[in-house]
């Protein structure tokens, strides 16, 4: 894989901020997409394919964050970390393969399983997990250290447990991704002013 750090006014992504803090340079994978407007701060890993939309704000400065490939953090939604405490060493923001991360979300501190899914203006806080193919419900607040078994939806504030999907409902999740890879590739193409490949 194949990673290079950015700063402010990489000509990949026009219009994006992409900041270093403290000795931390954000690294970004050559297929990503980052849409104008979106800040990149800090110690933030961006994977292949993956896509960070308008207006996003993902701040790595009191840990880390990582976003595996193919996943998608759509317009608006904001992603930082829970720092070091006396009692704990903190909680980095790890989202995995082919996740979706859906309009003005806030994930903090969590960590998400490959085709994990957080709804539109949803929460995570901080330590809690969603597994594989688990879905936090539009508009829910999943709790501090709140766990989201495999294939289970959780709606509602404070998010409770609704019922668990099958294999077939948790490809469909896959199928988000794609078109999301697909979309990032004809914003890029429109911001760029040239044809897609």
């Amino acid at each position: 894989m194949t990673l290079h750090s950015h700063v402010l006014g990489d000509a990949r992504f026009p219009g994006a901020m992409i900041l270093p803090y403290e000795g931390k340079v954000p690294k970004i994978h050559d297929t990503a997409f980052i849409a104008p407007g979106a800040r990149i701060i800090g110690d933030v890993t961006i994977g292949p394919e993956a896509s960070v939309w308008y207006n996003c704000v993902l701040r790595g400065d009191i840990h880390r964050i990582e976003i595996g490939a193919r996943s998608n953090v759509q317009d608006g939604s904001v992603l930082h970390v829970e720092g070091p405490r006396p009692d704990t060493d903190g909680e980095p923001t790890i989202i995995g393969e082919d996740c979706v991360i859906g309009h003005m979300a806030v994930v903090h501190g969590a960590q998400l399983a490959n085709r994990a899914f957080v709804g539109m203006g949803a929460v995570a806080m901080d330590g809690s997990r969603i597994a594989e193919g688990g879905m936090l419900g539009a508009g829910a607040l999943l709790s501090p250290g709140k766990e989201i078994g495999r294939g289970e939806i959780w709606i509602g504030r404070p998010a409770k447990y609704f019922r668990t999907q099958g294999d077939a409902q948790i490809e469909k999740i896959r199928f988000q991704t794609e078109r999301y890879c697909k979309l990032a590739k004809l914003h890029l193409a429109a911001i760029r002013g040239t044809p897609e490949d």
